[in-house]
């Protein structure tokens, strides 16, 4: 009797993390959100999400030919922003019109944990910026401090090369 007690109630508590997920993802759908990439960090999160991420059938919402006709070619520091993990800034490299690289110059470093979020993210996110050739892609779940601050740094450089991708 206990053990079906126990089985039962394990039974009740997937089912209630299974609709919780199933409505985020439902509200993030009508967002205009959907989850399209998923990491296996330590934590089990990393998943990214947001307007501007790839379709299942991977095409993207960024641009397709040169992203910024009159931006600047050369190495562009973004802002230093602050976050509750400690401070983010990246530098843009804009190459022949495009973002040919983002270089981390600053990552989270408030506990341990950070540096193994960070180690997870900052490739996901750049891999999202380079074939976006945007700052304006997915956050990646589980990171959200990091994402942000390195976004917001990234758009801090793109907006100092006059790059409007």
């Amino acid at each position: 009797m206990r053990a079906r007690s126990a089985v039962l109630a394990g039974l009740a508590s997937a089912a209630v993390l299974l609709i919780g997920w199933h409505a985020g993802n439902q509200a993030d759908s009508a967002s205009g959100r959907t989850t399209t990439k998923a990491a296996n960090p330590p934590s089990g999160t990393g998943t990214l999400s947001g307007p501007g991420s790839p379709t299942a059938a991977g095409t993207n919402a960024g641009p397709s030919g040169p992203a910024a006709a009159g931006s600047k070619d050369g190495t562009f520091d973004g802002s230093q922003i602050q976050t509750r993990y400690g401070t983010v800034q990246v530098q843009a490299v804009i190459s022949g019109g495009k973002i040919a690289d983002v270089v981390p110059l600053q990552l989270t470093d408030v506990g341990s944990l950070s540096g193994e979020i960070d180690q997870q993210a900052v490739p996901m996110l750049k891999s999202e910026v380079l074939s976006g050739q945007s700052a304006k892609v997915d956050t990646v779940g589980g990171a959200t401090y990091t994402s942000e601050g390195y976004l917001s740094s990234l758009q801090a450089a793109l907006d100092a090369a006059n790059f409007k991708g």
